[in-house]
């Protein structure tokens, strides 16, 4: 499988090198974690005076260091005094407690640590209960749209290419296969892992159709504004008999699992988050086309979700604006920076082109406003409104 260097990730670990922080990378399956880290592993290995100590749970050969005590004694009995040790574990979630070594050796002060792990143990909302040193979650993303075009090495700008990553999607295993439906297969296998054996099994599940038909209906229905008491009705109209508390608790484990991501509304007039109605972007399109099809295409609603995940992989929290009747698609932020965003499909209609700009308009405070959309042309600027090409924007590194 051909590789390529994913420098955004690696910049920022060799930015976290030798900090006393735990570095947990975390992720959807197959979305290059463990490549990403025996990239940077490769990297360090150059000095001489580092010590690796690399544990690779999907490997065979320790599979006998499958308990936390076997886990601790392998790592100490490779510890080098005169050298950083840099202490890395791959697939940590295989290996029974292994929080117990993992902070033993982050309390013993010598060790540079790494931690990688792909299931939904190793979320959010889970890693503050696991470890009980200071950590520091870096998460991985499937293939940006920058990406796909360096792997390939298509001119981002070229018709056509941007529809082709939204087919296919970002996740690099599935491009070694030449043909459409071995690369679909490929994807509905990630998919159907990550049901089973992420969520099913880990929480029990019982109802196993009802969260396999909650995943279709959010992948069809990305970047619409929904909640779990409106796909409980639509479910409900549709002869199953379920209810909003078990929609919402299956919603909260896809989104552990790093299938679809959380965004909350956000009432710019007001500067309050918004509980009613939250949209769910998907962590890859090519899952949605893999399993759906070309069913209820809307490139619009697709080009929306990769811009959302782009602000996610470029650091910002993202919100969707509400202000008064109107909505703006993404309100970004990070640190001091703000930025009002509207995607759009086509806006050569000028009343297209007015709808989209109108909230923007509405905005009073001086912060940026863009309106990304399909449009193939050099940025260009109304009223003080940058209108920026969708793969033009895709393929900066830079809002």
């Amino acid at each position: 499988m051909k590789l390529i260097k994913r420098e955004h990730y690696l910049n920022r670990l060799m930015r976290l090198r030798n900090t006393p922080d735990i570095k947990i990378v975390t992720g959807l399956r197959r979305s290059g974690k463990s490549e990403l880290i025996r990239a940077y592993m490769d990297i360090i290995s150059a000095d001489e005076d580092v010590n690796i100590i690399y544990v690779d749970f999907a490997d065979l050969k320790f599979d006998d260091l499958k308990t936390y005590k076997r886990l601790y004694e392998y790592c100490e009995s490779r510890y080098d005094g005169r050298k950083a040790n840099v202490l890395v574990i791959d697939e940590v979630q295989m290996c029974e407690k292994f929080e117990l070594a993992v902070n033993s050796f982050y309390n013993s002060r010598r060790y540079d640590i790494y931690i990688t792990g792909s299931n939904a143990l190793l979320l959010s909302s889970d890693l503050s209960t696991l470890f009980t040193g200071r950590f520091i979650e870096i998460p991985v993303y499937p293939f940006s749209f920058s990406e796909y075009c360096k792997y390939f090495g298509y001119d981002p700008k070229e018709e056509g290419i941007l529809d082709s990553y939204v087919h296919e999607g970002g996740l690099a295993g599935s491009y070694v296969y030449s043909e459409k439906e071995d690369r679909s297969s490929y994807i509905r296998d990630v998919y159907n892992t990550v049901i089973k054996r992420d969520l099913v099994d880990k929480y029990g599940i019982k109802e196993a159709a009802l969260l396999d038909s909650l995943a279709d209906y959010m992948m069809d229905n990305v970047s619409n504004l929904t909640s779990a008491a409106r796909i409980s009705d639509a479910f409900n109209q549709g002869r199953a008999d379920t209810n909003h508390i078990t929609v919402g608790n299956y919603m909260k484990y896809l989104c552990s699992a790093f299938m679809f991501y959380k965004v909350k509304r956000y009432d710019i007039r007001g500067k309050k988050y918004l509980e009613t109605s939250d949209k769910y972007y998907l962590s890859d399109l090519g899952f949605r086309y893999a399993m759906l099809g070309m069913r209820n295409m809307d490139y619009g609603r697709a080009y929306e979700n990769i811009v959302a995940l782009e602000l996610l992989r470029r650091g910002y929290e993202i919100y969707v604006g509400k202000l008064y009747q109107k909505e703006v698609d993404f309100v970004a932020m990070k640190q001091n920076e703000k930025v009002y965003i509207q995607v759009s499909d086509s806006i050569s209609d000028p009343k297209t082109l007015e709808r989209e700009l109108s909230p923007l308009k509405a905005i009073r405070d001086a912060y940026p406003k863009l309106v990304i959309a399909n449009t193939r042309h050099d940025e260009y600027d109304i009223e003080g409104i940058r209108i920026i090409d969708i793969a033009r924007w895709l393929s900066a590194s830079q809002i």
